[in-house]
């Protein structure tokens, strides 16, 4: 788009803006934060306290979870992983050569040669099959111990 007229320039026109007040990043207290996040405890929705405040509801989660590791660290009660177990095994004896096996359903067969482990924790069998994820196997596992 260029000027018409007299003295007009064969460059096109430049557009320039100028802020003047406060960006978009904003700053907040940490009492304002810490008013923010216990209403998110009474809040029913927590994306229409989000909208009021002008913030995204990620910002109050974090939020949330920012001031919670603050009051563990203050208190020195900062989560740490439980120590790790030992599970004893069992392990049964090999059929003895000669011995005939009694014969077994070829589905009870086909289900057993799949797994290579088995675990009972309170009378829940887990069968492991080869090639299984270890985080999915622990995370199981985790979860039988705390149903328990």
């Amino acid at each position: 788009m260029s000027g018409s007229g007299d003295g007009a320039s064969s460059e096109p026109f430049r557009r320039y803006e100028v802020y003047t007040g406060v960006g978009r990043r904003r700053s907040f207290s940490t009492e304002e934060k810490l008013a923010l996040v216990a209403r998110m405890a009474v809040s029913d929705n927590i994306s229409e306290l989000a909208r009021r405040h002008d913030l995204r509801p990620s910002q109050l989660f974090t939020w949330r979870r920012e001031l919670r590791y603050a009051a563990e660290a203050a208190q020195g009660t900062v989560r740490t992983l439980p120590e790790p177990v030992f599970v004893p095994a069992i392990v049964e004896p090999e059929q003895a050569v000669g011995t005939v096996p009694v014969p077994k359903r070829k589905r009870a067969q086909r289900s057993r040669s799949a797994a290579a482990i088995e675990l009972v924790i309170d009378g829940v069998a887990v069968k492991i099959a080869r090639g299984a994820d270890a985080g999915v196997i622990a995370a199981v596992i985790d979860a039988l111990k705390t149903t328990r």
